[in-house]
């Protein structure tokens, strides 16, 4: 069977970029998607889809089950949620709600959901098996995808595959990121408190300066990838926050530190945990100080299979030309995903959304947006994707 996805994809241009643009004037913040949970279930149910809602607490789950034989069933993810950011740019369809914008591109993600559940929908009587549509909320750190599986979107029916996308400021239109094994690292918050002795600044030898042994224990964590990974693996330890003190005249008692741990590697995420623990520790302790490290797991890489990326690999070719596709790309952005994809094999991959200086500036940047011409190639990838997956491909 042969359908024309990215012909009929190319036709819902003008209302996935509607949808699109109605849902960037309309952020909402994680597991506070109520507006467009209620936007997606309506058009699944129009569509035909069994539709379960608050699934993750605002998730929504639409179920469509082909009208040819088949056993497989591909589970598509498409996240919702917005980020607390006041929006910079001056454009028609400029987020209305103050501090909240899309500035992740997940208003296009459920933009392309829609096509593809349109075109599933349109194509009911060609498709073998079982097509299950996650609309997934608060994957921005809230753990949304988890909730949604807590709730059981991975039973009745159970996934065979699982399949996702995100689109990328940081490639051009018209390209895709397809990679075997981990594309995106694992995302670990790492928080530090340093418990000294305040007192006043003109008597330093009576203290112990909270300040002093967190810049100490700032510094030496940076020696942690530089002196204990092997070059060939990937680490990133980064400390973004750093308070202590109210006074310039008063050293302070104690200070925190924030950050986070990223790898790909579960050893190497081993190795960075003890060390960043045995590095403050050590650094408070031979300071008279000491350290409390708390370190949470995040969300784990996100790891492709083989056999879906593959997969994944020829329908992106086809759409957008086998020299358009990359495969040796990957990034240590965390993604909640990397949840579906430790249960399910499947493909998670990049689709290029910056064709000028107005669409090239990166995630979470208040002056983000996207060239809404990625939009129907999104659909295509994923349309032709899950096909070739429902029809024993993968």
């Amino acid at each position: 069977m042969s359908v024309p996805f990215l012909n009929e994809a190319e036709a819902l241009h003008d209302e996935l970029v509607a949808i699109r643009r109605d849902l960037h004037m309309h952020p909402e913040l994680g597991f506070q998607e109520f507006r467009t949970a209620k936007i997606v279930a309506a058009k699944l149910d129009e569509l035909g889809y069994e539709v379960q809602t608050g699934v993750g607490q605002t998730g929504v789950v639409g179920i469509l089950q082909g009208d040819l034989p088949g056993e497989r069933t591909v589970l598509l993810r498409f996240d919702m949620d917005a980020l607390p950011i006041d929006e910079a740019n001056d454009v028609p369809y400029r987020s209305q709600t103050p501090g909240v914008m899309h500035a992740c591109g997940h208003d296009a993600h459920v933009a392309v959901g829609i096509g593809v559940a349109t075109l599933f929908a349109r194509h009911r009587d060609q498709l073998p098996g079982t097509i299950k549509l996650m609309f997934q909320p608060a994957e921005e750190g809230l753990g949304g995808a988890v909730a949604m599986i807590d709730d059981g979107l991975l039973e009745s029916p159970v996934p065979d595959i699982a399949l996702g996308l995100h689109v990328s400021s940081g490639h051009p239109l018209g390209t895709a990121v397809v990679r075997d094994g981990a594309l995106m690292a694992a995302s670990d918050p790492l928080r530090i408190i340093v418990h000294g002795k305040g007192g006043h600044g003109a008597q330093p030898h009576q203290t112990v300066d909270a300040v002093l042994v967190g810049a100490q224990i700032v510094v030496a964590l940076q020696t942690i990838v530089a002196r204990n990974l092997n070059p060939e693996e990937t680490g990133v330890v980064t400390i973004g926050a750093f308070q202590a003190g109210e006074a310039g005249n008063v050293i302070a008692e104690s200070a925190e530190l924030r950050g986070t741990i990223r790898s790909f590697n579960p050893a190497i995420r081993e190795l960075l945990h003890r060390r960043v623990r045995e590095v403050a520790e050590g650094i408070a302790q031979t300071l008279g100080a000491t350290a409390d490290v708390q370190i949470r797991f995040g969300v784990d890489a996100t790891v492709n299979a083989p056999a879906p990326t593959a997969v994944t690999y020829q329908s992106a070719a086809a759409v957008l030309g086998e020299e358009k596709i990359n495969t040796t790309f990957r990034t240590t952005g965390g993604e909640d995903f990397s949840a579906v994809l430790a249960k399910v094999p499947g493909c998670y991959f990049f689709l290029g959304s910056s064709s000028n200086e107005a669409t090239s500036f990166p995630h979470h940047n208040p002056r983000f947006d996207v060239d809404e011409a990625c939009l129907p190639q999104g659909v295509a990838i994923l349309c032709d994707t899950a096909l070739r997956c429902l029809n024993g491909e993968g």
